[in-house]
């Protein structure tokens, strides 16, 4: 097999909250201006969406260069195994653990929490949901709900989520680029308008929506949020974009995410000194903001320009592959789960 950085093609989803700020990642978006696209899929390798509301079609992620263009990355990484997959632990039917996007909320998203482990284990046409948002850009005021404020328990809640006045009870915080915020599943959140984020999540698209801002005509799921809900989670964590990260001078390094489903880290490049990123498992590449040059061969050394809002796939088998900074390159670098 050809072993080299998979560029991956962007999966569009309209969504009545969305608008077409996705344009600032220098996307040409579908549709026209009335056209609100809310979500990019950027790695999906799903066989059905949203199977609590009933299914839909597959989503799965196509390579757009090299010799496995036009090929679906499921299909390659089923195909050719660990030199592509290295250790990672797949999802129970042998599809990719994990569903990156980026999402554009012109307006509030619905509140709604995805499906807890007690819930999944007892439904099996759910699965679990857990996320990390990273704000990539956020208008003044914006900010995001999650988690409840202290003493609300489930009757509150849900005397609230039947006469609209669920609000009251969200923890709100105002957001800027930078920062990272972790959703296990359980959380009640939405995220506020004004916000663009590339969200890392397992590989599931079943969300419980609890309150929908005042919009009609799509389904509410309180009975079955109500069986999912942490009450007891009123502060949880954000990574904060204005922590000290690691770095050698050239890169710096922030840990944002270290959990059972993922790991996802920050790399920003402070200097001209390219970084590599040495391979042996699979890990992802999302370019949050700038533009950079890959480069990777041993007998030929070859290249791939990435820009803004670009997703790479570096396979296991991939020995190594550098990444030389042209502009204010900022990148998030995501490892799915392993078996070992």
């Amino acid at each position: 097999m050809p072993l080299y950085p998979l560029l991956l093609a962007p999966i569009y989803k309209e969504k009545v909250w969305g608008g077409r700020g996705l344009k600032e990642l220098g996307r040409v978006l579908p549709g026209g201006s009335e056209t609100m696209i809310g979500e990019s899929w950027e790695l999906a390798d799903l066989s059905v969406t949203n199977p609590s509301g009933g299914g839909g079609e597959a989503a799965r992620s196509v390579i757009r260069n090299g010799p496995l263009s036009k090929r679906t990355f499921g299909d390659v990484m089923r195909e050719f195994g660990p030199v592509v997959t290295g250790t990672m632990k797949l999802s129970p039917d042998g599809s990719f653990p994990l569903l990156l996007k980026y999402l554009d909320a012109r307006e509030n998203l619905s509140v709604q929490v995805h499906p807890s482990e007690a819930y999944a284990a007892e439904h099996p046409d759910v699965h679990l949901k857990s996320e990390a948002w990273y704000v990539v850009a956020a208008e003044p005021g914006a900010k995001i709900y999650r988690g409840l404020v202290a003493g609300v328990d489930p009757e509150r809640f849900q005397v609230a989520a039947q006469n609209g006045s669920v609000e009251a009870l969200l923890r709100s915080e105002p957001v800027e680029p930078g920062q990272c915020i972790y959703l296990p599943s359980g959380t009640v959140h939405a995220l506020g308008g004004g916000v663009l984020v590339a969200e890392v999540q397992t590989a599931s698209d079943t969300t419980f929506r609890i309150f929908d801002w005042g919009r009609t005509g799509r389904e509410l799921h309180i009975h079955e949020a109500l069986a999912c809900i942490d009450f007891t989670v009123t502060a949880p964590e954000t990574v904060d974009f204005k922590e000290v990260a690691a770095g050698d001078g050239d890169w710096a390094m922030r840990p944002l995410v270290s959990c059972e489903h993922f790991q996802m880290h920050e790399w920003t490049a402070l200097g001209t000194v390219p970084h590599t990123f040495v391979s042996g498992e699979l890990s992802v590449l999302m370019v949050a903001s700038g533009s950079g040059i890959i480069t990777w061969g041993e007998a030929e050394r070859r290249t791939l320009m990435v820009e803004t809002g670009d997703t790479v796939v570096l396979p296991a088998g991939l020995a190594s592959a550098e990444v030389h900074a042209k502009l204010d390159l900022t990148l998030l670098e995501i490892a799915p789960p392993r078996t070992n």
